[in-house]
């Protein structure tokens, strides 16, 4: 069995919605935007708990789809992280080398969903934003076969260290860099040298490489990875691991309900797959159908696709490298 380990963030979510909170085109920026007049009350019809972050979010695919999943992320000791490790354990993800801080709580999301299923989320980061080198090179790494790594908020010499110790022992690593990571271009560039595969979209590819379209982005970044995997919204993905390249459209159109998780469930699902030896092609074809049925419900986990999930065929095409 294929062990995983996914690393990074965890949180406990609340999401709220209802008619007082609507998506509104803002004619200067031509952007939407959810507005509040500062002081009113707005009445909501529904709240949903559910947990979050890349890394559970991650590794609940993984364990769903049949492989040996374990998390390891920063909580603290709080009703958040107690929540957090119960819904992992629901899940049979083992969380024994999670890294508990004595004086910060877990990471808290507050998520305001407009009706057209974008979201503004308030965050408290707390014990997720502290992560130190010292706390992960502690970390035995030798008993997995992958390290998927989501958003390390920013913390370089900690993602250097489990970098440098994994590659050290063999472990193959996937890398869905966060805003914290992508603002340190300097020291995130060297570490993509040991990383296996990489899990970004347009605009975050264009700050690592050079181009303005996705095939040139993947072909640019294989530079520094194996794989190299760049989205670009509903215009779709591109992936290509050196020998062969795929495009791949929208898998489904769905009514979008909660984007929250998407990019992580596309992320992991196609690690799912390609580490098991499917084929890139297979590979993206889960990893889009996972993501669709994701958005589909209200919170990260709970359109998760398991193992027996029916796929069908999608917009694709194929060509050598």
């Amino acid at each position: 069995m294929v062990k995983i380990c996914a690393i990074g963030a965890a949180s406990q979510d609340v999401f709220i919605s209802g008619k007082g909170i609507r998506a509104q085109l803002d004619p200067q920026t031509n952007e939407y935007v959810e507005k509040f007049k500062l002081g009113a009350k707005l009445n909501v019809e529904t709240i949903t708990f559910a947990t979050g972050g890349g890394a559970t979010n991650a590794a609940v695919t993984f364990a769903r789809q049949g492989l040996d999943s374990n998390f390891i992320g920063k909580l603290g000791h709080d009703i958040a992280a107690s929540a957090v490790i119960a819904e992992l354990d629901d899940e049979h993800v083992r969380t024994d080398e999670v890294v508990y801080d004595a004086t910060l709580g877990t990471q808290y999301s507050t998520v305001l969903l407009a009706d057209t299923g974008e979201r503004t989320v308030l965050i408290y980061r707390g014990a997720a934003h502290t992560h130190n080198a010292a706390e992960y090179s502690k970390i035995d790494y030798t008993k997995y076969d992958w390290l998927y790594i989501s958003s390390f908020a920013g913390a370089m010499e900690a993602l250097d260290a489990v970098v440098t110790k994994a590659k050290a022992n063999g472990v193959k690593i996937a890398i869905n860099p966060g805003e914290g990571e992508l603002a340190k271009m300097a020291q995130l560039r060297p570490l993509l040298e040991d990383v296996d595969i990489i899990f970004v979209n347009k605009e975050e590819a264009a700050q690592i490489v050079e181009g303005t379209e996705l095939e040139e982005l993947a072909r640019h970044m294989t530079n520094y990875v194996a794989v190299a995997v760049i989205s670009d919204g509903p215009n779709g993905v591109v992936a290509t691991d050196g020998k062969t390249v795929v495009r791949a459209g929208m898998y489904e159109d769905v009514p979008v309900i909660d984007r929250t998780g998407a990019g992580d469930a596309f992320g992991s699902g196609f690690l799912s797959q390609w580490a098991q030896g499917k084929s890139l092609k297979d590979s993206i074809v889960f990893a889009s159908a996972n993501s669709t049925s994701v958005v589909t419900q209200i919170g990260a986990k709970g359109g998760i696709l398991t193992a027996n999930a029916k796929l069908h065929e999608m917009p694709l095409s194929e060509k050598p490298f």
